[in-house]
């Protein structure tokens, strides 16, 4: 079952409530993915866009990330698309397609529409492909997030959704733009604004599959 309300208060109550059945990997995950959550709420009523977008990611981060040294193996987006199908497997309610259809003409539409968070957008700046190519790229991918959310195809449509807001988490994270810079502004609203309600939603459907395989997490705690 999934909750209805997902606060961090809420979900951390359920929490509190059933950590006992879950298993130990789960449970790392799922404690300290819910901490970087209540700092991004913190961060979002304190109208801090930047440290908003962070603490969501790490708190995405905790939830999905292997065990250590797995990154350098496969690659953190092949990582983080892998799981995000897993969730999408375990909604069968379908309440993140009904997210991703009801954000469609706000938030993600704008995403998608911003060349500035479009990694070949900047790739053709740096003189690694044609102008012409990037621009059929980005035409391409959002024809492609068409697709998937005609076909409710939500694994697809997230990893598109995703590229993006992993090109602006390099820009912020790797010190590629400047802290509360207008520059950057609206995507970064428009990214928060989704990721205030992803993120606490794949905490939940992930507290609602304790019997997954859920992997080491990284760094587990050692005394």
């Amino acid at each position: 079952m999934v909750l209805t309300d997902l606060s961090y208060s809420a979900l951390k109550a359920y929490q509190r409530q059933h950590r006992d059945h879950f298993p130990e990997n789960l449970s790392l995950r799922v404690h300290r993915a819910l901490s970087w959550l209540s700092k991004a709420e913190q961060a979002r009523a304190n109208q801090d866009t930047d440290t908003e977008f962070i603490y969501y990611w790490i708190s995405f981060n905790a939830a999905y990330a292997n065990e250590f040294g797995e990154i350098d193996r496969v690659g953190e987006r092949e990582l983080f698309e892998a799981f995000l199908s897993k969730i999408a497997d375990l909604d069968t309610t379908e309440r993140l397609y009904q997210l991703i259809w009801q954000q469609f003409s706000g938030s993600i539409r704008l995403l998608m529409d911003n060349k500035f968070v479009y990694q070949p957008f900047w790739d053709y700046h740096r003189g690694r492909i044609s102008e012409d190519e990037w621009q059929q790229r980005f035409l391409a991918s959002k024809a492609a997030l068409n697709v998937a959310l005609a076909a409710k195809n939500v694994p697809v449509a997230m990893a598109q959704i995703f590229t993006r807001l992993y090109t602006l988490r390099n820009q912020i994270i790797h010190g590629g733009a400047t802290y509360n810079s207008q520059v950057n502004r609206e995507q970064l609203k428009d990214a928060c604004n989704l990721l205030n309600k992803l993120i606490p939603l794949i905490i939940a459907l992930m507290m609602s599959a304790p019997d997954q395989l859920w992997g080491e997490g990284c760094y587990p705690v050692v005394i």
